[in-house]
């Protein structure tokens, strides 16, 4: 697999798999930072949990209700808020680097479309 970045409105997501220690990025309008590929394959991970976690409450819930849903790992944890079809998604890392990220409801749709095209792993 060659290097690749992709981005759009709000997001933007990195893969490098030649470079030395963090192969990954993730990123907003206006930051970023690199994960390493454990991180970087459990982010995309839990981000696919927590999109389904949404999917599956959409059904349970009022059209007005709003849900917060975690997951976490010994290396990052991360959370969706909002409400099925709009949610916002924030990240921090567990160890090592002390990071922080979010990105809002507009741009998580992309963002998740493009981590499930992923094939990396």
């Amino acid at each position: 697999m060659e290097r690749w970045l992709k981005s759009g409105e709000g997001w933007r997501i990195g893969w490098n798999p030649n470079a030395d220690g963090y192969k990954g990025l993730v990123g907003g309008e206006d930051w970023a930072f690199e994960l390493t590929e454990d991180e970087f394959k459990d982010f995309c991970r839990l981000l696919e949990q927590l999109t389904e976690s949404m999917n599956q409450m959409a059904e349970e819930l009022m059209d007005s209700e709003r849900i917060s849903c975690e997951a976490e790992t010994d290396l990052l944890w991360m959370e969706v808020e909002g409400f099925p079809d709009a949610y916002s998604l924030r990240l921090i890392l567990n160890q090592g680097r002390a990071c922080e990220g979010n990105w809002d409801s507009d741009s998580v749709k992309e963002l998740v479309s493009v981590a499930k095209m992923l094939t990396i792993f």
